[in-house]
């Protein structure tokens, strides 16, 4: 058994995620306070008994992934249940560079709370949508943002073959959503995300990253983690900082980042946190190969991927 750790990105937070893995588990419990205590933010409640409106703001939206990530996490590793290869879908990486060592718990915190905000409150005016686009490949996709006449619109996720995230300007998207079903399209889906996330449109809140993550001391990496800039493992010459501060700038790789770790023989993929989107997109890159695939997003999922991983 070769495992492999995946951590979701935003937009696959709903109000209650995490909360009966938080009332069963000391570490987990842990993990939120240790997050309250360096944002200042009641994590726990904005989770699981907040609005969702508040909830779905970048800057609590991915504060409250990530900790429930690392929450789980916490659990896994007290099971003696490590991945030999990590990966996370834009702010999901955060939480793999915890599971592979190179990042502690504390820092990914603090970066993530930055990132958040910066993401929120540094984007340029007007009105920003993502959009996700399914049964078109790479190609088709960069034809349909060109064509574009009313505004920005860019690929920003290319998620698997045929199911890539475009971000931009509102009016722009639209006219992609149309331009998309034109060329063959099988469906297009407005994302619960509220900006140009992976555009150059972020370049202020890729700056402003930089800077707090110049602070950070990363740390020699105990297992693979792949990242999301060009689907690759992370080397240990790597300037972390810089390809950290790129990543919101630039697309996530994740069709290649999956199809890396399916080439290097992962065989079981475990889903780290809310939802179970991360699973999905294996299923669509697996092809013919036999694989497991575990997500784990409450106490059964928990306990039950446990003792499968155990055995």
């Amino acid at each position: 058994m070769k495992i492999g750790f995946l951590f979701p990105g935003q937009g696959t937070q709903k109000i209650g995620m995490g909360k009966d893995v938080y009332e069963k588990y000391e570490e987990a419990r842990k993990v939120y306070d240790l997050a309250q205590e360096i944002t200042g933010m009641d994590i726990a409640k904005i989770s699981f008994e907040g609005e969702e409106e508040v909830l779905n703001e970048t800057k609590y939206t991915q504060s409250a992934i990530l900790t429930m990530s690392l929450a789980i996490l916490e659990i896994l590793k007290k099971n003696n249940i490590k991945a030999e290869m990590s990966a996370g879908l834009s702010l999901g990486e955060y939480a793999a560079l915890v599971s592979g060592g190179a990042l502690s718990t504390q820092d990914a915190i603090k970066l993530i709370q930055k990132r958040g905000e910066y993401m929120q409150n540094l984007l340029p005016e007007g009105n920003w949508k993502m959009a996700a686009v399914f049964g078109l490949n790479e190609e088709q996709i960069v034809e349909v943002c060109k064509k574009v006449n009313n505004g920005f619109v860019v690929p920003a996720n290319f998620n698997t073959k045929e199911q890539i995230v475009i971000s931009g300007e509102e009016e722009g998207i639209l006219e992609a959503e149309k331009l998309a079903k034109e060329m063959g399209a099988k469906k297009v889906r407005i994302l619960n995300t509220a900006g140009p996330f992976h555009t150059e449109k972020l370049q202020k809140s890729s700056e402003t990253l930089k800077a707090e993550l110049d602070k950070v001391e990363f740390k020699p990496f105990s297992s693979t983690v792949i990242k999301n800039l060009d689907g690759e493992p992370y080397s240990a010459n790597d300037d972390m900082t810089e390809i950290l501060a790129k990543h919101i700038v630039n697309p996530v790789r994740f069709s290649k980042t999956l199809e890396n770790m399916l080439n290097n023989g992962v065989d079981t993929f475990v889903e780290i946190g809310p939802g179970k989107t991360l699973s999905g997109f294996v299923k669509k890159e697996k092809g013919d190969r036999e694989i497991t695939i575990l997500n784990i997003c409450d106490v059964k999922t928990l306990e039950d991927a446990i003792e499968i991983l155990k055995s």
